[in-house]
């Protein structure tokens, strides 16, 4: 069977498919073969690198309160960037001008600049023209620079969702009598959500990784540069990365799964929106008593 989109392949394209793959599968056997070699080598399976992650010292002092302050800042950062995303999505369709203008100029600026950049500019503002505390800039410069760069981001995401609608929804709003403003809110908004959903979580994910941006520039104690302290007194630099991937996988996966369920629940909930007719709504003499079309109608 063949689509538009793919070709359903041939004997011969099958055995080199097949032989790709078991070429593939044996060069990744070779490269992880060769990587566990070399960790043997350094001593890297000894009961020395890995005890530390089996005592609760190195996880009380230094890996939960590192994963408390990215969660903290990732957290504080998704609260904010979100609506201030959904309000410059929504201000890029605006039919103003001067607010399309506006709202344009922000949005492209800051998706234009690094993070990072925006890290180090909001670190060196709070320290020289506020009073935030140095124990607490980096943090502060953190969300900072995570909520300009995510919301700008996030600002794109909504306006194609929006766009994305079909048209018939606005002109058929717009045939009820609907304000521009409540066809958003009730017609466009509640529909696109759930086409954006995968994209919004997308961008949740890159939030919650890029605060290791902050522990490697400006000293956040988050989960990865809190990963360095424990390595330089533990002595054991690639277990302790190990350990921090595996805890950014586990997190990541957390959210992705919950998008993926929260997608699956608007959907069954969008198809279930019907209303429910009694039998006496279903009886025709009712209907034509109603509408003059039955026994003891009237026209």
């Amino acid at each position: 069977m063949s689509s538009v989109l793919y070709d359903t392949p041939g004997p011969r394209a099958k055995r080199r498919n097949v032989f790709f793959s078991v070429v593939f599968a044996v060069l990744f056997a070779l490269l992880l073969w060769w990587v566990w070699l070399k960790m043997d080598e350094k001593d890297l399976f000894t009961s020395a690198q890995w005890k530390p992650f089996i005592e609760s010292q190195a996880w009380t002092t230094y890996l939960l309160p590192g994963l408390a302050n990215t969660l903290k800042a990732a957290a504080l950062a998704m609260v904010i960037a979100l609506p201030l995303g959904a309000v410059f999505g929504i201000a890029r369709l605006s039919d103003h001008r001067w607010v399309l203008g506006v709202s344009g100029t922000v949005v492209e600026f800051f998706r234009a600049i690094p993070v990072l950049l925006l890290m180090l500019f909001a670190n060196e503002f709070y320290s020289r023209y506020t009073d935030v505390g140095s124990d607490d800039r980096p943090f502060y410069a953190v969300v900072t620079g995570l909520v300009l760069y995510n919301a700008a981001v996030l600002a794109e995401v909504v306006k194609a969702g929006i766009l994305a609608l079909p048209k018939g929804q606005t002109e058929a709003a717009y045939a009820i009598g609907l304000r521009k403003g409540q066809t958003m809110g009730s017609i466009l908004l509640p529909q696109a959500v759930t086409a954006m959903l995968p994209a919004i979580v997308s961008q949740l994910v890159v939030i919650v990784k890029d605060t290791a941006l902050g522990g490697v520039m400006i000293g956040f104690t988050e989960l990865l540069n809190s990963r360095g302290t424990l390595a330089a007194n533990y002595a054991n630099v690639i277990p302790s990365f190990i350990v921090v991937a595996i805890i950014y996988i586990v997190l990541n996966f957390i959210l992705t799964s919950f998008a993926s369920w929260l997608e699956r629940y608007l959907r069954r909930s969008k198809r279930s929106t019907g209303a429910v007719l009694g039998a006496e709504e279903l009886n025709p003499a009712a209907v034509g008593g109603s509408f003059g079309t039955g026994v003891g109608g009237t026209i």
